[in-house]
């Protein structure tokens, strides 16, 4: 029985958390797969806490952090417990859909893949409410493929769907937003057998929850270079 590991990191999510995580229950992802369901809660403090703590299925494993470390520690927690042949990063927002899982598993199976990401900008997208994100991430993706020869379109992607045994063997640091873009930095040192397939997108803005802010920037354009001038201290 083939299975895929989705790794959900979790802030302040009431108002969506449930639904997210039906919408993965009921997502198809291929004859013969299973899901595992790895919930990592980052301290919330709005009730999404309790939401988890009654929250029971068998293919689901909740962690709950006593203190708040950042996004990218919470989805770091998680990587070691993985145990599908794939393992993807799920938002538990509702930007994302996972109905798009089948789409990946297809394409990184049909073309013996070690990664796929689901791309927000292929066929030429824009995606965003704020046009500073959106051209901030394609800035960022253009320096990722100058520094590390890679041809992603959209290094801040949350669906990136990764073999498992590969994910596993990043030496990964970062535990904020900054972890997207080392994941791209170290997957494109590591392997050549990755492509991207487009997604469904539906960006909401920082009036209704949206995390990401300028200092993230910051902290992905250092470690692009961090990762570029280091990677043999850095892995």
């Amino acid at each position: 029985m083939l299975k895929l590991s989705i790794i959900v990191p979790v802030f302040n999510e009431h108002e969506t958390i449930l639904e997210i995580l039906e919408r993965i229950q009921d997502a198809h992802i291929g004859d013969g797969w299973t899901k595992e369901i790895i919930i990592v809660d980052n301290c919330s403090t709005d009730g999404t806490k309790d939401l988890l703590e009654n929250y029971n299925a068998e293919n689901v494993q909740v962690i709950l952090k006593s203190e708040n470390r950042g996004k990218g520690h919470s989805v770091r927690m998680a990587i070691p417990l993985c145990t599908g042949l794939y393992t993807i990063t799920q938002d538990a927002d509702l930007e994302y859909n996972p109905a798009d899982y089948f789409k990946l598993l297809d394409h990184v199976l049909r073309y013996d893949l070690d990664v796929v990401y689901g791309s927000r900008v292929l066929g030429g997208k824009y995606y965003h409410y704020y046009r500073l994100n959106y051209w901030v991430v394609r800035g960022l993706t253009l320096l990722t493929n100058l520094f590390f020869g890679s041809k992603f379109t959209d290094v801040a992607t949350n669906y990136k769907l990764v073999n498992t045994k590969l994910l596993q063997s990043l030496k990964l640091t970062c535990s904020g937003f900054d972890l997207d873009f080392e994941i791209s930095n170290k997957l494109a040192l590591s392997t050549d057998r990755i492509d991207e397939v487009p997604i469904s997108y539906v960006p909401r803005t920082y009036a209704n929850g949206k995390k990401i802010g300028a200092i993230d920037g910051l902290g992905a354009l250092w470690v692009i270079v961090r990762d570029r001038l280091f990677s043999n201290f850095y892995g």
